[in-house]
């Protein structure tokens, strides 16, 4: 049985371009496909004519086999011919499943592009942490670092080959750094494994860089850390990651906040916590207690009979986010301190003072009267 036209299978004229090309296979496929057709009566004459679609896209879609398809029919691109086939030149089942069934299922071909037929890499993602003190943090700083990264070779360009050489094509995969073995219907598909999927051999790599077409070297970079950052936030650093391979772009530095323990101060996203210790003079009689802030000090009015643990804020004085919004809050918690290391007079003092308020507890500790009635309740409930 004679072969249709290849035009006329695809239901395109002979001057049709590339894109009509590719239209219309993309259009056949997605009727023909067998995996779209599975629950069909006739399966195999589906399957007929996808194969029969697909051998006219991979002729017309491929320049060289179009012509000799154009110049000599079918016997130009006959396998048996020694012409054409289902070699490294021209497009498999995978590549089509890459190049046209991605534009139709959202998909896509592999990560690496290509740059005069053969494939480049982005290069990798890094990580540096970089550690802040609280006052940097909310403030905002300029710190410069430094990362060891893979830069492209500045001996060779990045190509890998010794100066005035260059890159040849590899002759096993014809410069595509994959070669393909096609059994029926089906066509298998891996990398080179004389030049590692890059498409070209050197045979005279550089000295510098052994022919990686990449060396290692420390980059100081300066950072602007805006105010606000906290623990966990990151900075992307846009193409200062690893060159990439065979030209490809660079990949991104991605700069990771890590706070340092203030000695002062605790943090809760935009409020700040601190600890100040005050006499149990003071906490009786109330009084002025001078208390740091980021902004400088500031005097804290603690009222009489302050009790331990009590609260105070203060408006505005903890950190403004990084995203904007309001400034936080400054929260000090006082601690009632007791006296250690008393002089024998001291000590005199404190027990005259606690004879002196003995019999009236209700009045002068409320707390524990309240605690003491609590315990003695207990008790009583326990007896049978």
């Amino acid at each position: 049985m004679s072969k249709r036209d290849y035009y006329e299978v695809l239901g395109i004229t002979r001057n049709a371009t590339e894109a009509e090309i590719k239209k219309s296979f993309k259009r056949m496929a997605m009727k023909f496909h067998p995996d779209r057709n599975q629950d069909s009566d006739d399966k195999e004459a589906i399957e007929e004519k996808f194969k029969e679609a697909k051998e006219a896209y991979d002729v017309l879609s491929n320049s060289q086999k179009r012509a000799a398809y154009d110049q000599f029919g079918h016997a130009g691109v006959d396998p048996s011919a020694g012409m054409g086939g289902a070699g490294a030149g021209g497009a498999s089942f995978s590549d089509i499943f890459g190049d046209v069934f991605g534009d139709i299922f959202g998909g896509g071909g592999g990560g690496g592009g290509s740059r005069g037929g053969q494939r480049v890499y982005r290069g990798a993602d890094l990580r540096y942490n970089l550690e802040l003190t609280l006052e940097e943090a909310v403030r905002g700083a300029s710190v410069n670092i430094r990362i060891p990264t893979q830069v492209a070779c500045d001996e060779c360009g990045g190509s890998g080959a010794r100066k005035g050489t260059s890159a040849t094509t590899c002759t096993t995969c014809g410069g595509h750094g994959q070669v393909r073995m096609q059994q029926g219907f089906f066509s298998l598909q891996q990398t080179c494994p004389h030049c590692h999927g890059t498409g070209k051999t050197i045979s005279s790599p550089c000295q510098r860089c052994h022919g990686h077409g990449r060396v290692e070297k420390q980059k100081t970079l300066s950072v602007k850390v805006p105010a606000g950052v906290d623990n966990g936030d990151r900075i992307r650093l846009s193409g200062e990651g690893e060159a990439g391979e065979n030209g490809g772009p660079p990949g991104d530095l991605f700069v990771h906040m890590n706070i340092k323990p203030h000695p002062i101060f605790t943090r809760d996203e935009n409020d700040l916590y601190c600890e100040v210790p005050i006499s149990v003079t003071k906490a009786a009689l109330g009084g002025e207690l001078e208390v740091p802030t980021l902004d400088g000090r500031v005097n804290l009015k603690v009222p009489p009979e302050c009790q331990s643990g009590k609260l105070f804020r203060l408006r505005g004085k903890g950190v403004k986010a990084v995203r904007g919004g309001a400034v936080g809050d400054l929260l000090c918690r006082v601690a009632v301190e007791t006296p250690v290391n008393l002089t024998k007079k001291q000590k005199e003092l404190l027990r005259e003072f606690e004879n002196s308020m003995k019999g009236d507890t209700v009045n002068h500790s409320p707390r524990a009267a309240s605690w003491l009635d609590g315990v003695k309740k207990f008790f009583e409930d326990m007896k049978p």
